[in-house]
């Protein structure tokens, strides 16, 4: 595979389940050293791509490639080229966390250091702790340190981050970046729209099974929806707010016209978290509405009828 081509090459990506279609007509690339966060709401349709591209789930139709191999026929020796963090793994934990390092280890062609990943997690302490005696989120570590060890190519992190104090986040935030410097490329799923923000290069949101934008990070959602608000009380007390693009000039204006800084003057920059949820907002709203259209669609077309016949007559 040359180095220019994707890492990962969906086309018309679909997969259902019965008469359910839980993913429908999925198209993205993700290119060699990025960071691509793919984002959407529970039952979205995210763990059905995941577990496609890792080679865990067959799909109904569509094209598939990763590290330049359909997933569907992926032997070992591609499988050894993927790092894989699952939202749980349900390990017994009987063994301390440097026995299990170890032994992942030894799968691998080129490990990492165990001493090293055990590091870079933060796990030092525990490195002799059995890990059924670690809590929630330090297995959590334990699951991060296991994808990270054969140095990947590719690497799947979903929810990485579950269970992680604010501290840790940040610790692992910057393994992330430690790994993308190195050349990984990284799949993201995560519910905390701040770490896609930090992490993220690109992101594609998800839902209903659809893909609903996609885009690099800052560019996500169109420049209409990342213009500033400004909101203040007027001398009434009356809440007011207004979307513009030169906020700073809307704020001189305030003050110049009330002789002073208006009570709770704020500018208010969308965030990602604020974009993404108006997109999953606004496709939900949309699917309500095609379901509804759906199941009137016969009623309203007779009533259509109707009118044109009381007109004619």
């Amino acid at each position: 595979m040359e180095s220019s081509s994707p890492v990962v090459r969906v086309r018309d990506l679909r997969k259902s389940y019965g008469r359910v279609e839980a993913v429908r007509g999925l198209d993205f690339d993700i290119h060699p050293g990025e960071t691509f966060a793919l984002l959407g709401p529970n039952g979205a349709g995210k763990s059905t791509v995941i577990e496609i591209l890792e080679g865990y789930r067959d799909r109904s139709s569509g094209e598939v490639s990763v590290l330049g191999t359909d997933p569907q026929h992926g032997g070992l020796g591609w499988k050894a080229r993927l790092g894989i963090v699952l939202q749980s793994t349900g390990e017994s934990g009987t063994v301390t966390v440097s026995e299990q390092l170890r032994h992942f280890a030894g799968l691998h062609a080129n490990p990492r250091g165990v001493a090293e990943v055990i590091d870079a997690v933060g796990l030092t302490e525990k490195a002799k702790t059995r890990i059924s005696k670690l809590s929630g989120g330090q297995r959590r570590r334990v699951d991060v340190a296991l994808g990270i060890i054969g140095r990947p190519e590719l690497l799947f992190l979903d929810e990485p981050t579950t269970g992680f104090d604010p501290e840790a986040r940040h610790q692992f935030w910057d393994l992330v970046r430690r790994l993308k410097a190195e050349g990984t490329t990284i799949l993201l799923t995560t519910h905390y729209l701040d770490e896609a923000a930090q992490l993220g290069d690109r992101a594609g949101v998800i839902n209903n099974g659809r893909l609903i934008d996609i885009g690099a990070i800052d560019e996500i959602g169109g420049s209409e929806a990342r213009v500033p608000l400004v909101r203040w009380r007027n001398e009434l007390g009356v809440l007011r707010e207004v979307r513009t693009d030169r906020p700073g000039q809307v704020v001189a204006e305030l003050v110049a016209s009330a002789g002073g800084e208006p009570a709770d003057l704020e500018v208010v920059r969308p965030s990602l978290e604020d974009v993404y949820l108006g997109l999953v907002r606004g496709t939900t709203e949309g699917i309500r509405a095609e379901v509804e259209g759906d199941e009137t669609m016969a009623g309203e077309t007779l009533a259509d009828e109707t009118t044109v016949t009381e007109l004619r007559s």
